[in-house]
């Protein structure tokens, strides 16, 4: 049962130069074509319950806020509801806005709080925008907040990381993700060498977790109980459903991805022609490495006994080369906790992650 949606904002002001994502700079002119396209796209399920609403991008908060609010109405309640903003585009009349329509959690980029850093990376907001910002988010109310950082970015050095955990801990947010820079293109020059990146990663997991967050998953810490409703969703292989250009689906074991071009979204959705595109049907053994693959990304670990519940099957039998040999390089360990068995990533095996999970492809 479908109990996670998540929206795409496609729209931006200006692409920060290391991003991946669905999302474009000059279509503001299409912005009020795709958003009814979205309204009809989001009129053709039934939700009677939902946990999580996540809308990101792109940059949400680029659009004016009615769009968001009529989004909203919708749509039933949630436990959660997340809105991304750029620090520069936020205003107490939209975050009021956002309020009223149910919105309980803000989710902002800072990356660094070194300016000439984000001016080379393309963010269009510097450190005094973001304080701002989220000066005015706590004064609006929003208690659960999460913030971005990134590091291994151009010239970035562990004494800047530093510099910027250091403001993160004095503001308090609930909720911190952590990213290394990840390059689609050879447009950036002056990075730091793998041995820097990974003192930064280490850095930041001993200091974050002195002051008060728990890692959780691989990039991500929080204060006890403000874990990513949103996120687990997606590592515990739940079903969800994905509105707007370019989202994703995952419902009945089928991975479906919608149409990512605007305009060609726009026009399939108005003719009520197809927009989602099967990109996966998946089998019980790919649905069983899958789940094992997205649960070793979380800190827990993956239940044993809850494979043994969901699949029927005995992941240690199963499995018990790759485990044996992960086990061997120290990359996985076997631990028990409150009558349930996990395996789970060692610290070694969190920097090797890729090569984990590539034994249960």
């Amino acid at each position: 049962m479908v109990k996670s949606v998540y929206i795409h904002i496609p729209f931006c002001k200006q692409k920060c130069l290391y991003c991946d994502f669905n999302s474009f700079q000059n279509k503001e002119f299409l912005i009020d074509d795709y958003m009814k396209a979205l309204y009809k796209e989001c009129a053709k399920f039934s939700f009677n319950e939902l946990e999580t609403i996540y809308i990101g991008g792109g940059t949400p908060s680029f659009i004016d806020s009615k769009y968001i609010v009529a989004l909203l109405k919708m749509l039933p309640k949630a436990r959660e509801i997340t809105v991304e903003m750029n620090p520069c585009m936020v205003t107490k009349e939209k975050l009021i806005n956002y309020k009223n329509a149910g919105v309980n959690r803000i989710s902002m980029g800072l990356q660094t709080t070194n300016d000439d850093i984000l001016k080379t990376i393309g963010r269009i907001h510097t450190f005094k925008e973001f304080k701002k910002a989220y000066a005015l988010v706590k004064d609006v109310g929003f208690e659960n907040v999460n913030v971005d950082l990134m590091f291994g970015l151009p010239t970035q050095t562990i004494e800047d990381v530093k510099k910027s955990l250091e403001y993160l801990i004095n503001i308090n947010p609930t909720h911190i993700s952590c990213y290394s820079l990840i390059l689609h293109a050879d447009i950036f020059k002056n990075l730091p060498s793998d041995e820097e990146e990974r003192e930064m990663y280490y850095m930041t997991k001993k200091v974050l977790n002195e002051a008060g967050y728990e890692q959780y998953e691989i990039s991500n810490f929080s204060k006890v109980g403000y874990e990513s409703v949103h996120n687990l969703a997606y590592w515990n292989q739940e079903e969800y459903v994905g509105l707007g250009a370019g989202a994703s689906s995952y419902v009945d074991s089928k991975r479906y991805t919608n149409e990512s071009n605007i305009e060609k979204y726009i026009k399939n959705v108005n003719s009520d022609d197809e927009i989602r595109n099967i990109e996966e049907v998946q089998d019980d053994e790919t649905k069983l490495r899958e789940y094992i693959i997205l649960r070793l990304r979380l800190t827990e670990g993956v239940s044993i006994n809850k494979i043994q519940e969901k699949f029927d099957v005995n992941v240690m039998e199963k499995f018990k080369a790759e485990i044996n040999k992960l086990k061997k390089f120290e990359l996985i360990k076997i631990c028990d906790k409150c009558n349930e068995t996990f395996i789970k990533l060692t610290e070694k095996g969190m920097d090797l992650a890729n090569q984990v999970w590539q034994e249960f492809v």
